[in-house]
C-alpha cells in the first residue's frame, strides 16, 4: 500500500512538473531575425567627394561635386547606369572653372545640390568656394536633361542672402509654384515663386534654423563645426515644408501656406517643433509619408512613420555620412561623403553611391 501511494505521489509530480514545463514553454516569445537590407553600390570616385545625387523618373542618375578644395575635376556628371562611367552635364565647358578664375555667368562654381524634376535639373550654385564669402549671387540653373540646353536661371535677389550664405539644398513645390532652400551658412530658409520669380527670406537667425551644437561626436571624436539649416523635406501630402539644422538635433515643419504670409512673426508662430532626432544631413519623403534621414554620428540612415515611431533602415560601414537622397522605382539612393573623415589630401579616398531598397510599411 505504501509503494502504492509513492507511486501515486511521484506520478502527480511528474505530471506537474510536464504541466509547468509545457507552459513555460508557450509563454516563451519568439524572437523573428529579419534580414537586413542589400545594399548596392552604384558607383564610386577616387578624390572626387560627391554630396549630391539626383534620379530621374527613367532612372538616369546626376551627382554634384562641390569646390570644397583645389582638384575638383566636374561640378556636375551624369553616371552611366550599370557601369562607373561618367560625363560631365551638360558639357566640359560649364565645370571648367576653377579656383582663381574669372566668375562667369555660365559656368558652375560651387554647386551644393542638384534636384531632377521631370525632365528638368534644377543646379544649386552656392557662389560660394572653399566655404568663402560668395563670390556673386547664389542662383539655380535650370537644364533640360534630354537637351542638355539651359532653360532658365533663378538669381536670389540683394537681401534674401547674406555674404556668408551658403544655400544648401532646394525641394520644388508644383502644388504652389514654389522652391525652397536652407541656408548653412547663415541659418534660414529662401523661398521662390516660380510665377513672378520673386525670392524671400524667412526665418532668418530663427532658433528653428540655427545650429543648437558647436560639434558632432565620431568615435568619442570631435567634429568642430556650426553648420545650421541644411536638410529640408516636403511633405506634399500635408502640405509641410520639413527642416534640420546639421549639427542640432531638433526636426521642425512650417505649412507652406505660411512660407507664402508677408508678417515675419505669423510666419515665426507657424513653425511646429516635431521631434528629437539624431544629427542629419539631407532628409526626404517617400510616398507612404515615411521620412528618410542619417544619423551622422553613428553611420545609420534612419526612417521617421507618420505615427512619428523612428526606426533604423541601415547601419555600418556602408553608411559613412549619408548626405543626400533621392527616391526612384523602390530604391533609396544616397551619397557617402564622408566629411568628417576628410582632412586635407582625399586623393586615395573612395566616396560612393549606393542604393537600399526602401522600408517596408
Amino acid at each position: 500500500m505504501k509503494n502504492l501511494s509513492y507511486i501515486i505521489i511521484l506520478s502527480i509530480l511528474f505530471i506537474s512538473c510536464k504541466e509547468k514545463t509545457a507552459n513555460k514553454t508557450e509563454s516563451t516569445p519568439v524572437v523573428i531575425q529579419t534580414e537586413t537590407p542589400k545594399i548596392t553600390q552604384i558607383a564610386s570616385f577616387k578624390g572626387q567627394q560627391v554630396t549630391g545625387v539626383s534620379v530621374s523618373n527613367e532612372g538616369r542618375i546626376f551627382v554634384n561635386f562641390p569646390r570644397w578644395r583645389n582638384g575638383v575635376n566636374n561640378s556636375v556628371v551624369e553616371v552611366e547606369v550599370g557601369s562607373n562611367n561618367h560625363s560631365p552635364f551638360p558639357n566640359k565647358e560649364w565645370n571648367s572653372w576653377e579656383i582663381g578664375d574669372k566668375v562667369e555667368a555660365t559656368k558652375f562654381i560651387g554647386v551644393q545640390s542638384v534636384v531632377v524634376y521631370d525632365n528638368l535639373i534644377y543646379v544649386l550654385d552656392t557662389r560660394s568656394p572653399l566655404f568663402q564669402e560668395v563670390l556673386d549671387a547664389p542662383r539655380v540653373f535650370v537644364f533640360n536633361i534630354n537637351t542638355k540646353q539651359l532653360e532658365h536661371t533663378y538669381i536670389l535677389s540683394e537681401g534674401t542672402y547674406h555674404a556668408n550664405s551658403y544655400i544648401n539644398d532646394l525641394r520644388l513645390d508644383k502644388k504652389n509654384n514654389k522652391i525652397y532652400f536652407t541656408d548653412s551658412g547663415n541659418s534660414g530658409l529662401v523661398i521662390l515663386d516660380l510665377k513672378t520669380e520673386k525670392f524671400t527670406r524667412v526665418l532668418d537667425n530663427h532658433p528653428s534654423t540655427a545650429a543648437e551644437v558647436q560639434f558632432l561626436t565620431f568615435d568619442h571624436k570631435k567634429w568642430t563645426n556650426t553648420v545650421n539649416s541644411d536638410g529640408i523635406a516636403l511633405d506634399t501630402k500635408n502640405d509641410k515644408l520639413y527642416y534640420h539644422s546639421l549639427t542640432g538635433y531638433s526636426l521642425y515643419s512650417i505649412p507652406t501656406k505660411a512660407l507664402a504670409l508677408t508678417n515675419e512673426k505669423e510666419v515665426e508662430n507657424a513653425v511646429t517643433f516635431e521631434a528629437k532626432t539624431s544629427a542629419p544631413d539631407g532628409m526626404i519623403f517617400d510616398e507612404n509619408g515615411n521620412l528618410y534621414y542619417a544619423d551622422l554620428e553613428h553611420n545609420k540612415i534612419m526612417y521617421r512613420k507618420t505615427d512619428g515611431s523612428i526606426h533604423t533602415l541601415i547601419e555600418g560601414d556602408i553608411v559613412k555620412w549619408a548626405d543626400t537622397f533621392s527616391i526612384y522605382n523602390g530604391y533609396l539612393y544616397y551619397t557617402n561623403s564622408r566629411i568628417n573623415e576628410v582632412t586635407a589630401d582625399i586623393s586615395d579616398m573612395e566616396f560612393t553611391i549606393n542604393k537600399i531598397e526602401l522600408a517596408k510599411n
